[in-house]
C-alpha cells in the first residue's frame, strides 16, 4: 500500500470535506463529528456515551461511506465471547485442515455497540485489539487493516444490566464523547429527510460523496503526526493532567496518557484549524473530551450533583496557559 503525499492545506481541506459529508448524515450534531474526526486523524478510538437512537451507527457508517472504508458492527451481549469478536480456527472437513476465520475486528471502523453490556473478558479481547492493532489466534499474529478505528458505545451507567468499563481499560479510548438529543430545528430537518419519498425509517446513503481513501486519511495521520508542538504549550498540557491528580472533588486523576492523548487530539484539532503548529486554544478545544473519563470525582461531588466537565472546567479555568 503506498501513502499517498498530502500537503498540510491539502490534508486540512480534506478533513473538513470529511466533516461536511458526514454532517449530511447526522444532522445536529456538529460537536460529535467534529470530535470523532479528530480521534481519527489522532490515530485513535472513540467513546460515545448516549441513550439509544441518537445516530451512533449513523455516525461509523456514514465514515465508513465517506473514506470508503469497511465497516464492522457488533452488538455486545452478556452472552457474546472473545472468539465472536477476534476470530478463530476452523477444521476443513474437505480439505482436512485448519482454517483461520476471522472475526469482526478485521475492519476499518468498528462500532462496539453497547460494549457495557458485555462481561469483562469480552471487553478486553477488544481493547486488546485496540492497543495491539493485532489479533493472536492459535500464536499466529495478524494485523488488522490500517486505519484502524473502533468507536464503542455505552448506555448511561444508571441502567440495568451493564458492566462498566474499568477505568484501566477507559484510558484506552483517546476521546470520550457525549451524544444528546437534537434541537427542535434540527430533528424537523432529520425527520424531513428521512420521510421524504423512502420506505422505512433508515437514513439513505446514496447523497453520501466518496471523498477519501484509507490511505488518505494515513497521510493525514501523518501529517497530524508531525504538526509541531512548542514545549510551553506541551508544559500547558502536562501541567493540566497534572493538576487533576490532587483537586478537591476528584477521587483520582488523569496519569501520563492523558498528557499524551491531549497533545495527540490537539494536533488533530489544529490540522482541522489548517495550523501547522498547536496552539493552547486546540488544548483548550479537546481537554474535556480527552480527559472526562479519565478522571473519578468522589462520591460527596456526584451527591451535589457534580460531573467531570464541571471539575475539569474549573481546572482550565485556573491553570495559565502560555503567551504566544
Amino acid at each position: 500500500m503506498t501513502t499517498p503525499t498530502l500537503t498540510l492545506e491539502q490534508a486540512s481541506h480534506l478533513a473538513n470535506t470529511i466533516r461536511h459529508e458526514i454532517g449530511k448524515a447526522l444532522i445536529g450534531q456538529k460537536q460529535v463529528v467534529r470530535e470523532t474526526l479528530i480521534a481519527l486523524l489522532a490515530g485513535g478510538h472513540v467513546l460515545i456515551e448516549g441513550v439509544p437512537g441518537l445516530g451512533k451507527t449513523l455516525l461509523v457508517r456514514a465514515l465508513a461511506r465517506t473514506i470508503s472504508g469497511q465497516f464492522a458492527r457488533i452488538q455486545f451481549t452478556p452472552d457474546l465471547m472473545p472468539a465472536d469478536i477476534s476470530g478463530h480456527v476452523l477444521f476443513d472437513m474437505h480439505n482436512q485442515s485448519f482454517n483461520v476465520r476471522k472475526g469482526p475486528v478485521f475492519t476499518n471502523l468498528l462500532l462496539a455497540d453497547e460494549i457495557n453490556r458485555a462481561p469483562a473478558k469480552t471487553q478486553s479481547a477488544l481493547l486488546e485489539v485496540m492497543q495491539e492493532q493485532q489479533v493472536t489466534i492459535e500464536g499466529k499474529a495478524l494485523p488488522v487493516p490500517l486505519p484502524f478505528m473502533t468507536l464503542a458505545t455505552q448506555n448511561p451507567l444508571e441502567q440495568e444490566g451493564t458492566y462498566p468499563l474499568p477505568e484501566a481499560q477507559l484510558d484506552r479510548f483517546l476521546l470520550k464523547v457525549f451524544i444528546d438529543y437534537p434541537a427542535l430545528e434540527e430533528e424537523v430537518e432529520m425527520v424531513m429527510v428521512v420521510t421524504d419519498k423512502q420506505i422505512g425509517d433508515r437514513f439513505s446513503f446514496n447523497n453520501l460523496q466518496t471523498v477519501a481513501t484509507p490511505e488518505q486519511v494515513i497521510a493525514m495521520q501523518t501529517i497530524a503526526a508531525s504538526i509541531a508542538v512548542d514545549v510551553s504549550v506541551l508544559d500547558y498540557a502536562v501541567r493540566i493532567t497534572r493538576a487533576t491528580r490532587h483537586w478537591q472533588g476528584l477521587r483520582f486523576g488523569a496519569g501520563p496518557r492523558g498528557s499524551i492523548a491531549l497533545i495527540r487530539a490537539a494536533r488533530a484539532h489544529a490540522l482541522l484549524e489548517g495550523r501547522n503548529f498547536v496552539h493552547p486554544d486546540d488544548i483548550k478545544h479537546v481537554c474535556l473530551p480527552v480527559l472526562r473519563h479519565r478522571v473519578s470525582l468522589t462520591p460527596e461531588m456526584e451527591l451535589e450533583g457534580y460531573n467531570a466537565d464541571h471539575l475539569l472546567t474549573a481546572i482550565l479555568a485556573k491553570t495559565a496557559a502560555p503567551r504566544q
